[in-house]
C-alpha cells in the first residue's frame, strides 16, 4: 500500500497566520493522513499475522526438531517434533539444561536421548540468527534410518559368512583334525613320557587355534558393540608399546612408538581400538624378519588422529592388496582370516577407516584414522550439546 500523500495546496504556515477555513482544511488533511497510515498499518500487521501463521504451520509440520534459544540460550518457541522428543516442560528452560539429558553416541555426531517410547539418536546442528539475538538448534531423528544401518552391517557379514562357508569348514576341519590325531597318539602304550607331553602340547596347541578361529568368527559375526570413553592417544600408544615390545624383542624386531600426541583426546571404544592396532601391530611383526623394525607413529591431521603402522618386512603383492580385508581371507598358513575385517570395522564403527601402502620388498604399512573427540585435539569445547 503507497503512503499517504498531501495535496500541493496544503495551507503552508509560514505564509502567515491561518483563518478558520484554512485550519479546518488542514485538520482534514491530517485526519486523512492519519486514516490512511492506520489502514496501512492494519494490512501491515495483517501481513505479519499472515507470515507467522503460515510460519507455525510450517514448524509444526517439519519432521526435525526446531528450537529457537535467545541470547541468554533459553528456549522461546519449539516446534512439535522438539517437544515430542524432549517433553512438554522445555519452553522457557535452559538449552544447556536441556540437552544435558542427550548423550554422545559411538558414532561421531550422534547423541542418544531417552525418552518415553524408548530411547532415541538425533544429530544436531546449530545456527546463530542473522539478527545475533539468539540460535536455532535443528534436531533430526536418526533413529530408523540408525537401525536400518545397523541391520546392513550385519546383513553384509551374514552375507560374507555365507560366501565363505565353504573356506571356514576346511579352516575348522584342519586344526580339528590334527588334534584328533595327536590325542589319537596319546592311546598309544608304547609312548615314552616325553613324547607323550609333545605330543599332548601339540593337541592342546592346535584346540588353542581352534579356540580362536571360533572366538573371531562369532566377534565378527556379532558385530562391534562399542563401549565408548573419552581416554588420551598418549596413554593408548603407552599401553600398547609396554605390552608388545616384549613380543617384538622376544622376535628379534625393534619396536618403536613415535609421536605420542600430548593432550590429544579420543572418544570412543578403548578396548575396541586397543584390540584392532595390537592387531595391525602383531601382522606387522609377522610379516617382520628377525632384525627389521616396527614403528608405530601417532600424528593429527585437521580433526583427525592417524596411527600408523610401519614394518621393513617382505611387503605384499599388489593382486593381494585388495582382498586383506576380506572375511576369511589370510595369508598365513596360523591366521584366521577375521582379524583385519574386524580392525577395520572397528575404525569404521567410530567414524573412521584403514588404509594400506605397500609395495614388495620395501614393507607394508597401515594407517588406522579416527576422528577426534568433539573437544578436538586439545582444549576445543563442544558445541553441541
Amino acid at each position: 500500500m503507497s503512503p499517504p500523500t498531501v495535496p500541493a495546496t496544503a495551507p503552508n504556515p509560514q505564509d502567515g497566520p491561518l483563518d478558520i477555513a484554512q485550519l479546518a482544511e488542514a485538520f482534514a488533511l491530517f485526519s486523512k493522513a492519519s486514516q490512511e497510515l492506520s489502514e496501512a498499518y492494519a494490512a501491515l500487521q495483517g501481513e505479519v499475522a499472515g507470515l507467522t501463521e503460515r510460519m507455525t504451520v510450517l514448524m509444526a509440520a517439519l519432521p526435525a526438531g526446531v528450537v529457537v534459544l535467545d541470547r541468554s540460550g533459553r528456549v522461546v518457541q519449539c516446534n512439535r517434533a522438539a517437544l515430542a522428543l524432549f517433553g512438554a516442560d522445555v519452553d522457557g528452560r535452559s538449552w544447556g539444561e536441556t540437552a544435558a539429558r542427550l548423550q554422545a553416541a559411538e558414532t561421531p555426531g550422534e547423541w542418544t536421548l531417552a525418552g518415553a517410547a524408548g530411547p532415541r539418536r538425533v544429530n544436531l546442528a546449530e545456527t546463530e540468527l542473522e539478527s545475533g539475538e539468539g540460535r536455532i538448534v535443528l534436531i533430526h531423528d536418526v533413529t530408523d534410518r540408525h537401525r536400518l544401518r545397523l541391520a546392513a552391517e550385519r546383513n553384509e557379514r551374514l552375507a560374507a559368512m555365507g560366501e565363505m562357508v565353504a573356506g571356514l569348514a576346511h579352516q575348522l576341519r584342519t586344526p580339528l583334525a590334527a588334534a584328533l590325531l595327536y590325542t589319537g597318539n596319546l592311546r598309544q602304550p608304547t609312548l615314552s613320557p616325553a613324547d607323550r607331553a609333545r605330543v599332548a602340547d601339540r593337541a592342546v596347541e592346535r584346540l588353542h587355534h581352534l579356540e580362536r578361529l571360533i572366538a573371531d568368527m562369532l566377534l565378527f559375526a556379532r558385530g562391534e558393540r562399542l563401549e565408548p570413553e573419552r581416554f588420551a592417544v598418549a596413554d593408548l600408544v603407552g599401553e600398547l608399546h609396554h605390552t608388545l615390545e616384549p613380543v617384538a624383542r622376544a622376535k628379534g624386531i625393534a619396536m618403536t612408538a613415535e609421536g605420542a600426541a600430548p593432550g590429544v583426546m579420543i572418544e570412543g571404544d578403548r578396548k575396541g581400538l586397543g584390540g584392532a592396532l595390537t592387531n595391525l601391530l602383531e601382522n606387522a611383526f609377522e610379516a617382520t624378519p628377525s632384525g627389521g623394525d616396527v614403528t608405530l607413529q601417532v600424528a593429527v591431521e585437521g580433526d583427525l588422529a592417524r596411527f600408523a603402522v610401519k614394518d621393513s618386512g617382505r611387503g605384499i603383492d599388489p593382486a593381494l592388496q585388495g582382498r586383506l580385508f576380506e572375511p576369511f581371507f589370510t595369508t598365513r598358513a596360523e591366521g584366521t582370516g577375521l582379524g583385519l575385517a574386524i580392525a577395520q570395522g572397528v575404525a569404521r564403527a567410530h567414524g573412521g577407516d584403514i588404509e594400506l601402502h605397500s609395495a614388495p620388498g620395501a614393507g607394508s604399512t597401515f594407517i588406522l584414522s579416527l576422528p577426534l573427540s568433539g573437544e578436538g585435539s586439545r582444549s576445543r569445547e563442544k558445541d553441541i550439546p
